[in-house]
């Protein structure tokens, strides 16, 4: 029973030890197709932790899964087990020796860390997933990672020379390649090391010929477990042998990895192709020129929502075709000399250039699950590899079986090592389509083995392809896997189910959990709001790393919370309200998610049906109200401000009392534009006047009807008493918002431009409100104006960066703009509630530039950015009206 269990595992460890709904439930699923609640969950702090933890769990009889990132696309990171997650506390980088070129880390450590610290001695870690930037070394080293320069550097496998391990017997020992002097010594020696060594070099004496017949040799062989390691021609080499065995094995305590000089220049070829198939064509050819790295991706990876979205001047450089290939070379010679005599090639030097290229290409897991030509896709054949050589034989006859089936998928993948990616439009959640599901992976596993492939060239057999796997190696081989698990772990507690004696791959599917309800959530598990850097995703992650305060993380809980297993009590789940507690609501997984998920309206529609019936807390009133109280305030502003320095006033509102309010202006901006005289003739513009600007803040009105003014327009205002109600979106009162749209929709005139100043505000136009009423922000309004030379540092607004995209204010900015990275913190009334988390979310980037940068102009249209500089600096942060304003005056 799981009570003593815990019971024992909470003595006996130190870290975090996790049996609660939520917990389990964050963890039930990583990014393939299946689902497994576990038993439990333990963050060991230290080595010590995970000693202990095995021991409780031996005792107990308790299956053991070790976890890195949970972004496995197989179901190797979800079993009913008890998962072990080292990703907070085990997660350091132990040593780097520039001379020896090796670096000693614990499983958790994050690849680009690593990356980043191996950089300071011009070195690096070869293999490079997608996932970089959030994977953990110990689950590459479970996966049996690659990447796009594995071309080059080789599987994890190939770059892991020791590894430090525990058995779940308890036996804890460092392994690696083994002479065979030593193998004597050890099994002279006798005891359960003995033991294992012996029957390690058995299974190798009795089946080497047969691993050598039936092991294809090719570069992307991620099936099976790597039995060809024990040979002699590769030293018995019992680390190497264990990566990739995907947690069924043994638990990673430390690992001894190999590091490869780091190259500092490097140059991009991309070529267009009629379709993916000339594309393969040519593979072979460019192979002979010694790249780097060697990518293919069709057109119907670029075109999704997401991808025009985020990266519309990378798409508009393509050169034209329906295919593409990514030919990095190291030597830019090289790429000019390809490109000189081949038509439709473009040769990208630039590192910033390059970087947005692949960034495309690594946001495919998530930019083809979800697109709205094929539906939802789903991984479940999406890394097979085959000789490159083959590549294109294979990939003709793989379309013709999708079409066979009726399947669509976007195709793409590591072209140079004849492993491709495609995600299909499965449908798993009726019986007739996963039947036709079990059929066309039957029929897939036979195209590969024929063309002598691997079933997996990247992403491993979890549960999705080990039940396959006789298909491709042969039954004996098969049983030589059995052997080498039960070398390891005869009780079979280690990952059961998984690689060897697996379940059927049409078991544990995650989509016939039946939900009560339709899902909202398009969350398929990538993690990349699991990253510490880059975008505005994810802020309350980055702060906490706690899985629950990820997109991810609140996305699976309402998953969960739909389906009504684990977590039982629906719309009125504490643990889903919890873990949205400490969202935002900025918006950043609308644009840096690949799969598009918003959270920001996940937890709007949470909070409506949470709070109905119920009172809400005194800060959802004093917050979603803002646009009642404000126009309250403006008949005795004083008074209201006087009111708001106090400590119960505070308290009453739920402000931490280390924040300050805002003060009311004298005068609203309306009652200054009353007086205006305003242009006569001009372009009519319609200036939407923000609650934010109207009541707190006037001047920045009073400056965009200057600018505006003197750029040719007549501006007017619309009729007094409307709001956009993001407010009320952000805490969930959904039944005022909407009367509030629709009370502007009713009043604003046609035809005539609107300009919003609050980027939260032109947000709610562009997306709560489905784009009916088209508001513009000031910079897509405006032509280019005169902007001081000095250096001018922006902070834009979450919404502003996920919603509208930042082009126009780059393009009108220019140079001497620095566009900061990361969510300030505030946002809206979050930073007067949450005062711990907001101003560690602004510590990360925007406090940080603002202090290094004291003579800089700073800039920020989000009403909430330039208030938390200013309760945080001191320092004083302009709008882009008021720039504009100032920058044009003589």
């Amino acid at each position: 029973m799981p009570e003593p269990l815990e019971a024992d595992l909470r003595r006996a460890v130190r870290g975090e030890v996790r049996f609660d709904a939520g917990s389990r439930a964050l963890y039930a699923t990583d990014a393939s197709n299946y689902r497994q609640v576990p038993i439990g969950v333990v963050l060991p702090r230290d080595t010590d932790d995970v000693l202990a933890a095995v021991e409780i769990c031996r005792r107990h009889g308790a299956p053991l899964l070790g976890r890195g990132a949970g972004t496995s696309l197989a179901g190797q990171a979800c079993n009913v087990a008890v998962v072990l997650d080292f990703t907070r506390h085990l997660n350091r980088i132990l040593e780097i020796d520039p001379e020896r070129r090796i670096a000693r880390v614990e499983p958790g450590v994050v690849l680009d860390d690593l990356r980043r610290e191996a950089g300071k001695h011009a070195l690096t870690f070869g293999p490079d997933p997608a996932t970089h930037a959030w994977c953990t070394l110990g689950g590459m080293i479970g996966n049996n990672s690659c990447g796009a320069h594995s071309l080059t550097t080789g599987r994890t496998s190939d770059n892991v020379e020791e590894l430090d391990v525990l058995t779940y017997g308890g036996l804890r020992l460092r392994v690696g390649a083994t002479s065979e002097e030593e193998i004597d010594r050890l099994v002279r020696a006798g005891g359960r090391r003995g033991e294992i060594y012996g029957a390690l070099r058995t299974l190798r004496d009795c089946c080497a010929d047969l691993i050598r017949e039936r092991f294809p040799v090719i570069p992307r062989r991620v099936s099976g477990y790597n039995l060809d390691e024990l040979l002699p021609e590769h030293g018995f080499h019992v680390a190497r042998a264990l990566a990739g065995t995907e947690g069924t094995c043994v638990t990673f305590l430390e690992a001894t990895v190999r590091l490869v000089p780091l190259s500092r220049s490097r140059t991009l070829l991309v070529l267009g192709y009629p379709d993916v198939f000339a594309a393969a064509d040519h593979v072979m050819e460019l192979l002979e020129a010694g790249p780097l790295g060697l990518e293919g991706m069709d057109r119907f990876l670029v075109e999704n929502d997401f991808t025009r979205h985020s990266y519309r001047e990378v798409l508009a450089g393509l050169p034209p075709g329906g295919a593409w290939l990514l030919a990095e070379f190291e030597l830019a010679e090289t790429a000019r000399r390809l490109a000189a005599r081949l038509p439709g090639a473009l040769v990208i030097e630039d590192p910033a250039g390059q970087a947005a290229v692949w960034s495309v290409r690594e946001a495919a897991v998530g930019t083809t699950s979800r697109d709205p030509r094929l539906g939802d896709a789903w991984p479940g054949w999406e890394d097979a590899a085959v000789p490159p050589a083959r590549l294109s034989s294979y990939l003709r006859e793989f379309q013709a079986l999708l079409g066979r089936f009726g399947y669509g998928a976007a195709l793409y993948g590591h072209f140079g090592e004849g492993c491709l990616h495609a995600r299909i439009n499965f449908d798993l959640a009726s019986p007739d389509g996963v039947k036709r599901y079990r059929a066309f992976l039957e029929e897939a596993a036979d195209l590969v083995a024929s063309h002598g492939g691997s079933l997996s060239g990247e992403h491993g057999d979890g549960q999705g392809r080990a039940e396959l796997l006789p298909r491709m190696f042969g039954e004996e081989i098969c049983r030589a896997f059995q052997e080498f698990k039960s070398i390891w772990d005869p009780d079979g507690r280690m990952n059961p189910g998984k690689v060897v004696d697996p379940l059927p791959f049409d078991a544990d599917l995650r989509l016939r959990t039946p939900l009560r309800e339709p899902d909202f959530s398009r969350c398929v598990g990538v993690g990349r709001c699991r990253r510490d850097g880059g975008g505005v995703m994810c802020p309350s992650w980055q702060v906490t790393h706690e899985e629950k305060h990820s997109t991810r993380g609140r996305a699976r809980l309402l998953f969960e919370m739909l389906s009504g297993e684990v977590i039982t009590d629906g719309w009125r789940s504490e643990e889903v309200r919890e873990a949205l507690d400490l969202c935002l609501s900025c918006k950043g997984c609308k644009s840096d998610c690949p799969a598009g998920v918003d959270m920001a309206a996940y937890k709007a529609e949470f909070l409506y049906r949470y709070y109905q019936g119920r009172r809400r807390p005194n800060h959802a009133y004093a917050v979603g109200l803002i646009h009642r109280w404000s126009r309250l305030a403006s008949l005795a502003p004083g008074l209201a401000n006087l009111l708001g320095r106090t400590a119960a006033v505070k308290r009453l509102a739920g402000i931490d009392p280390r924040r300050t309010l805002p003060a009311f202006a004298p005068r609203t901006f309306r009652s200054w534009f009353a007086r205006h005289k305003s242009r006569e003739g001009g372009t009519p513009v319609l200036l939407w006047p923000d609650t934010f600007t109207n009541h707190f803040q006037p001047e920045i009105g009073i400056a965009a009807v200057r600018v505006l003014e003197r750029a040719g327009f007549r501006v007017t205002l619309p009729r007094s008493g409307l709001c956009c109600g993001r407010p009320l979106y952000d805490v969930g009162m959904l039944d005022l918002a909407r009367r509030q749209s629709q009370e502007i929709l009713d009043a604003l005139p046609e035809g005539v431009p609107i300009v919003g100043l609050e980027p939260s505000c032109v947000a709610v136009f562009r997306d709560e409100m489905g784009d009916r009423i088209r508001m513009l922000t000031l910079a897509e309004l405006l032509e280019q104006p005169s902007i001081p030379q000095e250096p001018i540092l922006v902070q834009p607004h979450c919404h502003h960066h996920a919603v509208m995209g930042l082009e126009a204010d780059r393009r009108l900015l220019g140079a001497n703009a620095r566009f900061l990275e990361g969510c300030c913190g505030m946002a809206g009334g979050f930073g007067f509630s949450h005062y711990e988390v907001s101003m560690a979310c602004a510590e990360r980037v925007l406090l940080l530039a603002v202090r290094e940068a004291p003579e800089a102009i700073l800039l920020a249209d989000g009403f909430s950015c330039r208030e938390q500089i200013r309760q945080a600096t001191g320092r004083r942060a302009l709008h882009l009206a008021e720039l504009l304003d100032y920058s044009a005056r003589p």
